[in-house]
């Protein structure tokens, strides 16, 4: 993790980075909300109960609309993990995989505590907002991989026939890091995969999905970005199954006109593989972020993980402004998930401004602590 690219940062190119990364996790919290209505249940299920086109709008779950799920939930411990990693480098701690996984114990820890501890300092802000403190059906494999001090590595990875699509929604804020070349990215990705996720599918879809992440972030087309995460991919050991499904995705959209029988010929979502391909296809042949969504969702199987993946992919893609307003206003934790977009991406075109081995702003650290 040494040979990270330095960006130049013009006042244009941090306002239009600032609108994908709100784009990006905005518009996966929206997918995710959208898909956690009808996840599990079969397309004739969806249909009967939503009419002939399926889901069209936020319904109730866990007791509200547009609540998320854990999905999003450590999706934010993800960027949370990634802004303390540039932080501690000053320190000469570089070693990106501990600090995510620190922060993905302290999402775990969430997951069984009543409230935050306002005593443990060290844990920084997103660590005590509230609303957090709650479980939405967090993956198995997450809770597992993050129940121990050790720390899941390519080597030797937690849970090693898990492939399901856990550590693929989380890690779409690795391919924000567009300073970085994006081997480094792929590398991080599937490294911190490996943590929870350690069949060699669960973690390098997730490395593929942060490579596509990245190339949109730099302004690639969706095409293009796919390219790049194939050759990624293609010397890891156990890439078949995730590069088929890349192929398959790219391959559906020339079939004819986005239907879900489409969506449905390329699986069900439940692992890494099938949810990435199908997110994928829908960002490719969405008409718009809305459209795009629904046809995300409107599926049998694990439509929260789609539709979030969906949504991170064409946040990133078309910025903030795209997406559909009324969506926007009802999602849970829609100020959290600001708050923490725009300090990533003042940390990520600003940083030696907020910290550095001498001087340090103290509100930032207080933020995000070295400890």
């Amino acid at each position: 993790m040494t040979a990270v690219r330095t960006a130049v940062w013009g006042r244009a190119e941090q306002q239009d980075f600032r609108s994908r990364v709100r784009g990006c996790l905005l518009g996966g919290a929206i997918g995710d909300a959208l898909g956690a209505g009808v996840a599990g249940d079969s397309l004739p299920d969806i249909r009967t109960a939503h009419g002939q086109q399926g889901l069209t709008d936020l319904v109730p779950v866990y007791g509200r609309r547009g609540a998320v799920t854990d999905g999003t939930q450590m999706t934010l411990f993800t960027v949370d993990g990634l802004i303390r990693a540039q932080v501690r480098r000053d320190t000469g701690a570089w070693h990106p995989p501990t600090d995510l996984y620190r922060a993905y114990r302290r999402w775990a820890a969430t997951q069984h505590e009543w409230g935050p501890d306002e005593r443990r300092t060290e844990d920084g802000w997103l660590a005590r907002e509230e609303w957090l403190y709650t479980r939405r059906d967090p993956d198995r494999a997450s809770l597992l991989g993050l129940a121990d001090d050790r720390m899941g590595t390519l080597d030797r990875p937690k849970n090693p026939e898990e492939k399901g699509c856990g550590a693929l929604a989380r890690s779409a804020p690795f391919g924000l890091l567009v300073g970085w070349d994006p081997q480094l990215v792929f590398q991080l990705a599937v490294e911190c995969a490996a943590q929870t996720h350690g069949h060699p599918t669960g973690y390098l879809a997730a490395g593929a999905f942060a490579v596509v992440v990245h190339g949109l972030g730099r302004g690639d087309n969706l095409d293009q970005a796919v390219q790049q995460s194939m050759v990624q991919i293609a010397s890891r050991p156990g890439h078949e199954e995730t590069t088929a499904a890349l192929k398959q995705a790219l391959g559906t959209v020339r079939q004819g006109l986005p239907s879900a029988a489409r969506v449905e010929s390329l699986g069900e979502g439940r692992t890494a593989d099938e949810a990435l391909a199908i997110a994928l296809y829908c960002a490719l042949v969405a008409e718009d972020v809305r459209n795009g969504l629904l046809l995300a969702v409107n599926h049998g199987g694990d439509s929260d993980a789609t539709g979030s993946v969906c949504g991170n992919l064409l946040g990133v893609l078309h910025g903030e402004t795209a997406l559909p307003p009324g969506w926007l206003a009802e999602v849970e934790g829609r100020q959290t998930i600001l708050e923490l977009a725009d300090d990533f991406a003042m940390e990520m075109t600003q940083g030696p401004a907020l910290h550095g081995p001498a001087n340090s702003s103290p509100g930032w650290l207080a933020r995000y602590p070295r400890a």
